[in-house]
């Protein structure tokens, strides 16, 4: 009987032991898992400022996509236009010059037109002519632009407005605190408001890109233009040379 007592008390330890060193041993094994902040939090905790940002961004890649289109159009150059022009010319079919220049629907194909119809006119008029409607051309291709130029310069400063109002909130938070106050209290409000400098910088960055490439196919398209011009006006002066 004693042996047996002896035996269970002996036991009771040794369970003791086993378990705490199991509890352990499973503490060490899974830690807590680190706390996880998806795009779409802090987007959320970036405040009002969010919401104008959104909106510039949307609107900016609108216009890049819908610019980039009609850009990539304008710049379709026809190598048989100005061979088929010239040929019309010269067998004196003004008209059917004018219906291609109609049916090519480019904006190099719209100032030949113009130059058509000012044939017989002296050369400086034609020129002119042509000229002004190059302009307009120029000023159709970029619609737009005034935005993208306006987003790359204010986005940035919406996110600064916004981290601004966000640390003021942070350090209020913090003297409201009192004696609770901590580091953590600051510390999430700060993060917080840098949510929108980094909103405001990646919107206006994207923004700027837009712009330039877009500012860049507008040269292209009138270096076009100015060739067309050039080639028919020489094109005009050929019979008179001859």
């Amino acid at each position: 009987m004693n042996c047996v007592l002896s035996a269970i008390l002996n036991f009771i330890p040794l369970q003791e032991a086993t378990m705490a060193a199991s509890a352990m041993e499973a503490t060490t094994a899974t830690p807590a898992p680190a706390p996880e902040l998806s795009v779409w939090d802090l987007c959320l905790k970036g405040g009002f400022i969010m919401i104008p940002l959104l909106i510039l961004s949307l609107v900016s890649i609108y216009i890049f996509v819908e610019r980039y289109f009609v850009l990539r159009k304008a710049a379709t150059d026809d190598e048989t236009f100005m061979k088929r022009i010239k040929d019309y010319i010269h067998e004196g079919e003004i008209e059917s010059a004018e219906m291609l220049c109609k049916k090519t629907d480019t904006p190099y194909a719209r100032l030949i037109q113009k130059g058509i119809s000012r044939i017989g006119r002296p050369m400086n008029d034609v020129l002119v002519a042509i000229e002004n409607v190059g302009n307009i051309e120029v000023a159709k291709l970029g619609k737009g632009f005034t935005w993208l130029a306006t987003t790359a310069a204010g986005a940035p400063m919406l996110g600064f407005l916004g981290t601004v109002t966000g640390m003021v909130r942070a350090f209020f938070s913090l003297a409201s605190a009192g004696n609770n106050a901590n580091i953590s209290i600051l510390a999430n409000g700060i993060y917080e408001a840098l949510v929108t400098t980094v909103a405001g910088l990646i919107v206006g960055i994207i923004a700027l890109f837009a712009y330039n490439y877009l500012s860049a196919r507008v040269s292209q398209v009138m270096n076009q233009l100015e060739n067309k011009t050039m080639e028919f006006m020489d094109l005009l002066n050929e019979p008179a040379s001859k």
